[in-house]
């Protein structure tokens, strides 16, 4: 089918999916849409996500070992909140705690009621560990035993392991006036002792890190693990010869993540970020995690040394960083792990053998890819790759984010610079926890002769696309990549994304204008096809949503769809209110955050949230605007966050190809008729039927893919 004939295919049709009956309702009803009371606060609603995340390791409906998995993963992002958001609010408590934020609670509430929370996540992870999963993994065979209930055979093999592998690793660290309070880094587990001298009487505070370059579980015998602290806890006579141990408590400390770069004048941005991520190693503590508290005199000391107040301690009734457990969940029983699963290959790159005919079929359609259910390696990266050493391909363009340490895509991009092509890639260096790795690549590309530049530091470079440059017998030709996710070939076969190539000329004209306004100096970008932040992505959703409400008002056909991971920004939240009252359908698919209460009569029983938490993480981004029967679709990297509709690059790109909005259509249609995996959010609470055994999106979507087979 050629471009002609995109828009010529018929859609699927959302109107017969289920839904819940609104509610009989009076004929005027006014509210005030400046109300606290219609908006969710930000941090309670990420918690309530984590949550989600968390009953995926309760439910029985997962496989065991993925279930354990599940909990590491909700642990980790239990530390990464912290370190992120609660460093934040701590700051701003201690700035201005009066004031307060859409959702009416001040900052110094915010932060109570988030400490509150968290603390009852740390002791649910707990439980969930030793209440439900150990007794789970208990009865097929896995178990993680105390080193004291060892018999002497096993004791002896693991004290001779501690002796050659662990105890030269080892520094016992003591507080007295020779020896200042040890420097505790971020996420690092730790033995805090009471000690006492046995001879003088003295008592001291000892501290001694558990190495994170031992395996934190140590197999015994075959599925029978001790923990690492356990080990070094149970030697401790070994470290500290002839000392009375009086008690002793893991420790764990959490510190803020966040870089000092925005606003900050500097010559080398490189060098900055580089500087700023040495320093985060010294970062304010925000949070201090122990199993048991020492004697009231060491808490004190613990405290006061971190900077921190009583109201930062959380007692954990369980082990400390349970994000470690993900190498429980990797032990290799088949039957315990989700069945294996197998990209596809798409059919646009399956059918195209030869070197360029893949570009020369995007003249005639769009290809439109979903990853995991269809290979990264095999379109995304093998199109930078078949581009780097395609003989008449003069120039790559390229946006990185996230990118794996072994990236094929960035490899490609600096062969293809030795062969002589002309290559920018925009880095962006503060891409969170990513910098280090970043600034390699930075390094790496700029030694292999690649054009380098790097985003203003107060304004990240966040969107996923590709340009390709190619001289062909009738002039020279662009073919381009929009993504929802990022070019990493490690999670993108554990996250949902999707990618569009094109040769459209207004959509790669449009690409070339955003590399031009990142690389070079403009004062605005004009865009044609994409809508591209901060310049006018917010404009233009709102627009198309003031559409929908015109469209609904005059009796046409009007409804939305926005997949997305969270909705944060207030103002897009009070507009798509105001698009329920005036009787548009909205349907709102988030991962994460959701500012908007639906299911209020009156305000927004017109509105749908779920949130779909299960084997892959739901990251795509898209948007569906019926448009009185004349739909259109875009997919990208933007989130309805302030952030990324005002202060960083974004892009979306509409989706007009007759297969690919066929795939979409597929998509949407599989996402609102979810059930087994879908939470529904009413007015505040998220509800899921846990009963439910049928399959699922995943399974669904796998048999989908390729897509052009259907």
């Amino acid at each position: 089918m050629t471009r002609d004939a995109a828009d010529a295919e018929a859609m699927v049709s959302y109107d017969a999916l289920p839904r819940a009956d609104a509610a009989a309702l009076p004929e005027q009803v006014t509210f005030d849409l400046d109300s606290p009371a219609l908006y969710q606060n930000r941090e309670l609603s990420w918690l309530d996500f984590n949550d989600r995340v968390l009953a995926e390791a309760y439910d029985a409906r997962n496989p065991l070992l993925e279930r354990v998995h599940f909990l590491a993963i909700a642990a980790s992002n239990l530390d990464e909140f912290y370190e992120k958001r609660v460093a934040w609010l701590i700051q701003m408590a201690a700035i201005d705690p009066g004031q307060r934020t859409v959702d009416g609670m001040t900052f110094a509430e915010q932060l109570d009621a988030v400490r509150q929370r968290c603390a009852e996540s740390r002791n649910e992870m707990a439980s969930c560990w030793h209440d439900t999963l150990q007794p789970a993994l208990r009865a097929h065979g896995v178990r993680v035993v105390p080193f004291a209930s060892l018999d002497t055979a096993a004791r002896t093999r693991l004290t001779d392991y501690f002796m050659r592998s662990v105890y030269p690793v080892l520094t016992p660290l003591v507080v007295d006036p020779a020896h200042p309070f040890p420097f505790m880094s971020g996420r690092s587990v730790s033995l805090g002792l009471h000690i006492s001298d046995p001879r003088s009487g003295i008592e001291r505070f000892a501290r001694v890190k558990i190495p994170p370059n031992r395996p934190r579980f140590i197999e015994t015998s075959p599925l029978r693990y001790v923990t690492l602290e356990d080990l070094i806890a149970s030697h401790l006579d070994v470290l500290f010869p002839g000392v009375t141990v009086r008690d002793w408590s893991a420790l764990r400390v959490l510190r803020s993540i966040e870089l000092g770069t925005a606003g900050e004048a500097a010559d080398d941005v490189l060098d900055l970020v580089e500087h700023e991520v040495e320093r985060r190693r010294l970062a304010e503590a925000v949070s201090l995690e122990v199993t048991d508290t020492l004697s009231r005199d060491r808490d004190e000391l613990l405290l006061q040394e971190l900077g921190l107040s009583v109201e930062d301690q959380i007692v954990v009734d369980g082990p400390l960083g349970l994000s470690d457990l993900h190498q429980i969940g990797g032990i290799p029983i088949a039957e315990l792990h989700y069945p294996p699963f197998t990209p596809a290959v798409p059919l646009g790159f399956a059918n195209a053998a030869e070197r360029g005919a893949f570009l020369l079929s995007l003249q005639e359609e769009d290809i439109l890819v979903h990853h995991p259910y269809e290979s990264f390696d095999a379109s995304v990266a093998r199109f930078i790759e078949d581009a780097s050493q395609d003989p008449a391909v003069l120039a790559i363009k390229h946006t990185t984010y996230r990118t794996s340490p072994d990236s094929p895509i960035l490899e490609a991009l600096m062969e293809a610079a030795a062969r002589g092509k002309q290559v920018a890639v925009l880095v962006e260096l503060t891409a969170r926890l990513d910098e280090e790795n970043n600034i390699e690549w930075a390094r790496r590309l700029e030694e292999a002769g690649v054009h380098v530049a790097y985003g203003d530091p107060g304004r990240k470079i966040h969107s996923k696309i590709s340009l390709v440059v190619r001289e062909e017998t009738d002039g020279v030709r662009m073919y381009g990549h929009i993504g929802t996710g990022n070019y990493n070939s490690r999670t993108a076969r554990v996250y949902t994304d999707l990618g569009m190539f094109t040769a459209d000329p207004a959509i790669c004209g449009d690409l070339l204008r955003v590399f031009n306004y990142l690389t070079g100096l403009a004062d605005g970008l004009d865009t044609r096809a994409l809508l591209v932040a901060p310049e006018n992505l917010r404009s233009g959703l709102e627009d198309r949503v003031r559409r929908e409400m015109a469209h609904a008002r005059a009796g046409r056909p009007a409804h939305i769809v926005m997949k997305m991971n969270a909705l944060e920004d207030p103002r897009f939240t009070r507009l798509l209110y105001e698009a329920g009252q005036a009787g548009v359908r909205i349907d709102l698919v988030i991962r994460g955050i959701s500012r908007i209460r639906p299911g209020i009569p009156g305000l927004s029983e017109n509105i749908r949230v779920v949130s779909i938490i299960g084997r892959f993480l739901e990251h795509s981004r898209v948007f569906y605007f019926e448009n009185g029967g004349q739909p259109e679709y875009f997919i990208g990297s933007a989130d309805m966050m302030k952030r990324n509709l005002d202060e960083r690059i974004e892009v979306l790109t509409p989706v007009r190809a007759a297969r690919a909005i066929a795939e979409i259509d597929a998509f949407i249609k599989a996402l609102l008729a979810e059930r087994r995996q879908a939470w529904e959010l009413v007015d505040r609470t998220w509800d899921r039927d846990g009963t439910i055994t049928a399959p699922g999106i995943h399974e669904v979507m796998s048999a989908l893919a390729p897509f052009g087979s259907h």
